[in-house]
């Protein structure tokens, strides 16, 4: 089946994440027809898929209803498929369905995946974090294991939590197992002693939030130590195993959870599409972010890489989606493209109440002055300004909320951090649960039959069923 095109240029999108959405919207009102494809019907907020995790928001508050975005936008189409091949010389793709798309422009912003790096047992015995599903997976365990543990008869063992990788997501993962611990957890648990729920991070190097200043990195791991999150710095995973985590310098870890909180690699697909890939299979983009040697299609967000060098963040991947939907526009204008800019808006990573560390534009770097070159040759206005504690703490929040897709989010988000971190509140039991199995007796212990005429009840049962059926 192939879709014919009508007279407008057709602009497909592939991939409904940050740079996918925003590249979307760039073309609104645009003469063209958009068609967005996404193998899910929602758009993830991934920044906080482990508030998910650990139990303090919703799968709902996090994602986005993708075809609720035509309501703004009539020129975007939304089809929920996996995209399989692109013919580049007869400008089509083909998507699981069998169908076959034709497209005047491509853009490519599909996101990437979790790397285990070879890692034995890694993706077999650990969690990652990267999508809707796997977050509700770790609570899930997460809240399984915590009960089993109260079963033991030993208050002095409980849980262990290893988390891998050091970066944001790691210590903001550490960060908020350690807030459901010690704000939640301690008095609704009271078969189990206040450190008997363990959480390690893991980090090959030596330092955590390698992209922040050494003195935001330490003051993150003075807060984490703070909140008893032990950390291990210096050694590899050299194996992860179903109950521990074993490290390259031979340490052995017992772990109940293990979260894979590290590294990021383009989806296995992306080599069979015929474009040209770097050593990492990251689709190689020229400044304008087209393509190299395929005028039209584009690519922006984890899996490009531009000259730019631009770093695997949420910023340049909805910079680079709105960068691309105007120079699609500008081609249909006759003009040429230009190069696109990066705009550092900073970096935040939360470690928990009132804890946080950032990196915020200085002056010059304030919207809208980020733009006045007499600012931009004054290097004291150009720095960087560092954040910490309280001030860092009320900016993620600000930038979260304020980041989210459609006011339902932005209203159910805050109101579940403030459920989590609000004064007076914080101290409460009351986290969202994950999906515990029942307690459910077997049919015999419910009729309180021995198994013998258990068996001759459900042949009775199996005979009458079969006579009335004759």
């Amino acid at each position: 089946m192939t879709r014919t095109a009508p007279s407008l240029p057709h602009v497909v999108i592939v991939g409904g994440g940050f740079a996918g959405i925003n590249a979307a919207r760039a073309l609104r009102g645009a003469p063209v027809r958009v068609t967005l494809i996404d193998r899910r019907v929602y758009n993830t907020f991934q920044p906080l898929l482990y508030q998910v995790a650990t139990g303090g928001l919703n799968p709902g508050d996090v994602t986005h209803f993708l075809r609720s975005l035509r309501i703004a936008q009539p020129n975007l189409d939304i089809v929920h498929e996996h995209l399989m091949e692109i013919d580049t010389a007869a400008r089509t793709v083909r998507l699981l369905d069998g169908q076959t798309i034709a497209f005047d422009y491509l853009v490519l912003a599909n996101g990437v995946t979790t790397a285990y790096h070879g890692t034995p047992g890694a993706k077999e015995n650990s969690f990652a974090v990267y999508s809707r599903s796997q977050a509700i997976a770790i609570r899930d365990t997460l809240f399984t294991r915590l009960e089993r543990a109260t079963q033991q008869g030993d208050r002095r063992r409980g849980l262990t939590v290893v988390v891998i990788g050091g970066g944001p997501t790691g210590v903001e993962m550490a960060g908020a197992l350690a807030e459901l611990r010690d704000q939640g957890l301690e008095p609704a648990y009271p078969e189990l002693e206040g450190d008997a729920f363990r959480i390690v991070l893991v980090q090959r190097s030596e330092e955590i939030l390698k992209p922040f200043t050494p003195k935001l990195r330490r003051y993150a791991k003075a807060e984490l130590a703070r909140r008893h999150v032990e950390v291990r710095l210096g050694s590899g995973v050299a194996e992860v195993r179903a109950d521990a985590v074993a490290l390259s310098d031979g340490t052995v870890i017992p772990s109940d959870l293990t979260v894979w909180a590290t590294g990021v690699a383009p989806h296995e697909e992306v080599r069979f599409w015929n474009l040209p890939l770097d050593d990492g299979d990251r689709i190689r983009v020229g400044e304008d972010l087209q393509v190299e040697g395929l005028p039209g299609i584009f690519a922006a967000g984890d899996v490009a890489i531009a000259p730019q060098d631009l770093p695997q963040l949420a910023q340049p991947a909805i910079q680079g989606g709105a960068h691309i939907g105007r120079q699609i526009q500008r081609i249909l204008r006759g003009e040429p493209t230009q190069r696109f800019e990066y705009y550092d808006k900073g970096q935040l990573a939360i470690i928990g109440r009132r804890s946080a560390v950032g990196e915020v534009p200085g002056l010059a770097n304030l919207p809208v002055l980020h733009r006045i070159p007499v600012l931009q040759r004054v290097p004291l206005l150009r720095r960087m300004i560092a954040l910490t504690g309280r001030s860092a703490w009320m900016a993620w929040l600000f930038v979260h909320i304020t980041s989210l897709l459609g006011p339902r989010n932005k209203l159910t988000v805050m109101i579940g951090l403030v459920a989590r971190y609000g004064s007076g509140l914080y101290r409460k039991p009351v986290p969202i649960v994950g999906d515990v199995p029942a307690i459910r007796p077997s049919k015999a212990e419910r009729l309180r039959l021995p198994e013998q005429q258990l068996e001759a009840v459900d042949d009775a049962a199996a005979e009458e069923t079969s006579a009335a059926t004759d």
